[in-house]
C-alpha cells in the first residue's frame, strides 16, 4: 500500500500545473453513452476515479482508449447496461450512469451508490426526477432498476441543490421527447462543462451554470470533441500549499474564474493572491496568516471539497478560526489526524473551532477520504520531522501524480510503494 513521506519546512516556489477537472471528465465520459458515434475527450486527468469509469463502461460493451493526450469513447455497442457494484463500490459517481443509460437503451441497472466515508450521497432526487419523465424504477438486491419506452420532457424542482443530480437529470433529458425544466439546479462549472460538450453533440440545453436549466429533447446526438476544464479544487489545493509553506507559487492551467471564493478567503488570512491571467494566479505569503472563518456552501460559495485544506491553513493562522460544514455530515475525519500532529481543534457538530498557530511535529497518520488526503499533506509540508502518510491511494482518486508536482516547486515529498498501474494508459474494451 503506497505512502508519502514529507519532509516539512521548505517554502513552495515556482509554477506547479493543474490538470483536467475529475468531476468533469466523470460525467463527460458517461455522457458518450447517449450516442453511437465515437466521443473524444482531451484534458483527461489520471487519476483511480477516471481508471474505475473505464473499466465500467467497458464492462457495458464500450470501447474506451485512454490516453495521456486524449480519450476516445465508442458505446455504439452497450451489450450489457449494467452498473456492477463490484466495479463501483469504490466510486460514489456510479449514479452519473443511470440517466444516460435509459435515455438511450429504455433500460438500466445500476448498483446503488453505498455509505460514503464523508456522509451519505442519496439517489432519491435521482430517482423521483426519472419517474416524473416516466421511468418505472424498481430497487432489488442493491440494485436499481429502470426501465421505460422513452422519456417524456417535465418540470423538475430539486428538493435540494444536488450536483450528481442535476448532471444525471440532465442527461437524461437530452433524448426525452419534449420539454424538460430543471429548477433549484446545481451551478458549478462542472455542470456547465457537462452541458458544453453535450451541446457539441447536438443537445439543446438553456441555462446550465445557472439555477434553472431548460431542455429541448432531441431523438439522438452525433459524437464530438471536447476538452474537460481545470480541476479548480486541485488548482485551490495548490494555492493553499503556497500560502501554508509560505511560498510564492504560481498556479498554472487553471480557471481563476472558478476560485473566487477560495481566492477571497486566502486574502482575507493573510496571503497575497494576483490573478496574472485568466488560467494563472500566483499565491505568496510572507508574513504570519491571520484567522478567517468558512462556511462551506454550493458553487459560488466556498466549495465544501476545500473545506479539509483550509482547515491545515488554519492550524497556522493567529487566532481562532471557525469552520462550518453545511454540505455533509460527516466531513471532519481530517481533525483527529491533524490533532495528532499537535493542531488546537475542536469539533462541535457541524461547526470546528481552529487555534493557532500550532507547531505541527511529523507522525504517522492516515488518509481517510480524498480531500481529507490533501489536508494531511499539506500539514505535513508544514510540519518539524518526517511525516508518514498513509493510505494515499484516497488522493489517487483524484490528484494525478500531486507527490511530482509538490516535488518540482520544492517540496520534500516521496512515494513509497508502486503508483496504480502507472503505465498501462492505453485501454480498450475487452
Amino acid at each position: 500500500m503506497d505512502r508519502f513521506v514529507i519532509r516539512g519546512g521548505n517554502p513552495l516556489t515556482g509554477v506547479i500545473h493543474v490538470s483536467g477537472a475529475k468531476n468533469s471528465a466523470l460525467p463527460c465520459m458517461a455522457a458518450a453513452i447517449l450516442t453511437d458515434d465515437a466521443v473524444t475527450l482531451e484534458n483527461i486527468p489520471q487519476v483511480r476515479d477516471i481508471e474505475t469509469e473505464r473499466r465500467l463502461l467497458a464492462s457495458m460493451g464500450a470501447e474506451v482508449d485512454l490516453r495521456e493526450d486524449r480519450t476516445i469513447l465508442s458505446c455504439r455497442t452497450l451489450s450489457d447496461p449494467v452498473a456492477k457494484y463490484e466495479i463501483v463500490k469504490t466510486m460514489r459517481a456510479s449514479a452519473l450512469v443511470l440517466g444516460p443509460l435509459i435515455a438511450r437503451t429504455g433500460m438500466a441497472r445500476v448498483a446503488m451508490p453505498g455509505g460514503c466515508a464523508i456522509g451519505g450521497r442519496p439517489i432519491d432526487l435521482h430517482i423521483k426526477g426519472l419517474e416524473k419523465m416516466g421511468a418505472e424504477i424498481a430497487q432489488e438486491h442493491g440494485y436499481l432498476e429502470a426501465r421505460v419506452e422513452r422519456l417524456r420532457g417535465a418540470h423538475i424542482v430539486f428538493d435540494k441543490i444536488t450536483v450528481t443530480g442535476t448532471e444525471d437529470l440532465l442527461m437524461a433529458a437530452v433524448l426525452a421527447e419534449g420539454e424538460t425544466l430543471m429548477e433549484n439546479c446545481a451551478r458549478e462549472p462542472e455542470v456547465a462543462d457537462l452541458a458544453a460538450l453535450l451541446t457539441a453533440m447536438g443537445a439543446r440545453i438553456e441555462g446550465a451554470g445557472t439555477g434553472s436549466i431548460r431542455v429541448e429533447g432531441v431523438s439522438s446526438l452525433h459524437g464530438a470533441r471536447y476538452r474537460i476544464s481545470p480541476d479548480r479544487i486541485e488548482a485551490g489545493t495548490f494555492l493553499v500549499a503556497g500560502a501554508i509553506t509560505g511560498g510564492d507559487l504560481t498556479v498554472a492551467n487553471c480557471c481563476a474564474a472558478h476560485l473566487g471564493a477560495v481566492m477571497a478567503k486566502l486574502e482575507e488570512a493573510g496571503a497575497r493572491v494576483d490573478v496574472l491571467a485568466p488560467d494563472a494566479v500566483r499565491v505568496r505569503a510572507d508574513g504570519p496568516l491571520r484567522a478567517a472563518d468558512i462556511s462551506t456552501e454550493e458553487y459560488p460559495g466556498f466549495p465544501t471539497d476545500m473545506q479539509a485544506q483550509y482547515m491545515a491553513l488554519a492550524t497556522q493562522a493567529e487566532g481562532v478560526s471557525l469552520v462550518r460544514e453545511n454540505i455533509f455530515e460527516n466531513r471532519f475525519m481530517h481533525v483527529q489526524e491533524l490533532v495528532r500532529m499537535g493542531a488546537n481543534i475542536k469539533v462541535d457538530g457541524s461547526t470546528a473551532t481552529v487555534r493557532g498557530p500550532a507547531r505541527l511535529s511529523a507522525a504517522a497518520v492516515m488518509c481517510s477520504d480524498l480531500r481529507a488526503s490533501a489536508s494531511l499533506v499539506l500539514a505535513a509540508l508544514v510540519a518539524e520531522g518526517e511525516t508518514v502518510v498513509d493510505r494515499v491511494y484516497h488522493m489517487d482518486r483524484g490528484y494525478e501524480r500531486i507527490e511530482e508536482k509538490l516535488s518540482q516547486a520544492g517540496a520534500q515529498i516521496q512515494r513509497l510503494g508502486n503508483l496504480f498501474a502507472p503505465r498501462e494508459r492505453a485501454h480498450s474494451a475487452a
